[in-house]
């Protein structure tokens, strides 16, 4: 019994320490959660000035999905004990941790309120930026958790830069990427948009659908989930409250 004490007794440590491991972060994951917490609340921020600008779509819509990226960034913030830098400064639009960011805000919505044009070119921006700096983070873990959180803010991401760009083709204006490689913008916009739903999910008969969809049968109910991702490009979905174009 003496002789297997010691060796119970290292493997409940091994134990532990190896649970306490899975809950870590290191440097570089917890600086792209933070990063990424601030880089949605700057395209939330940026959004919601120039919906109160031009009152148009996508902005009406896509903001929407920003503050369901900044949730994703906060759940992962609070499940590894990370300082939330958005709430240190308690939430104030246009108001950053980081200095970068803070730079960015300030150029972006300066060039936004002189034209409509500008505003769409600088979400475009915006949308370019954060599918790059998720490619930059995602390289840096192997976290499954923290890969799903951003795969999920890359496709919208992904929705929101097609939404800009058509939006200005529509205007007659060709977007010219500034921070992905042409190739990989070309991919994205030749793309389709991917649903992550607007609480639009097939109901089941005349009851509650998954998704909090409301239909007959088996068809698409009119939900009234949150609206996430595509539906807000499109405008569809009771989430997304903005309908103008």
């Amino acid at each position: 019994m003496k002789k297997g004490f010691p060796f119970l007794v290292f493997t409940l440590f091994f134990l532990q320490a190896a649970a306490q491991q899975t809950n870590e972060v290191n440097k570089n994951e917890s600086n792209g959660l933070t990063y990424m917490r601030e880089e949605e609340k700057l395209a939330r921020d940026v959004y919601d000035s120039m919906y109160a600008k031009w009152d148009v779509n996508p902005f009406g819509n896509i903001r929407q999905s920003e503050r369901v990226h900044m949730d994703k960034m906060k759940t992962l913030l609070n499940s590894y004990g990370i300082e939330d830098p958005v709430m240190a400064n308690r939430d104030q639009p246009g108001v950053f941790k980081s200095t970068t960011l803070q730079k960015v805000y300030h150029d972006l919505v300066k060039s936004g309120t002189t034209s409509l044009t500008d505003a769409l070119k600088a979400g475009a921006k915006i949308e370019e930026l954060d599918i790059a700096d998720l490619d930059e983070r995602m390289a840096q873990t192997k976290k499954e958790d923290i890969l799903t959180a951003y795969r999920f803010l890359r496709m919208g991401s992904e929705n929101h830069l097609r939404a800009f760009v058509r939006r200005l083709k529509s205007q007659g204006v060709e977007y010219t990427p500034e921070f992905l490689k042409k190739e990989v913008f070309d991919a994205i916009i030749n793309g389709e948009n991917q649903e992550a739903g607007c609480g639009n999910s097939p109901g089941k008969g005349q009851g509650m659908g998954q998704g909090n969809g409301k239909g007959p049968g088996k068809g698409n109910g009119a939900g009234n989930g949150p609206c996430k991702e595509n539906c807000c490009a499109k405008g569809s979905g009771s989430g997304c409250k903005s309908k103008k174009d």
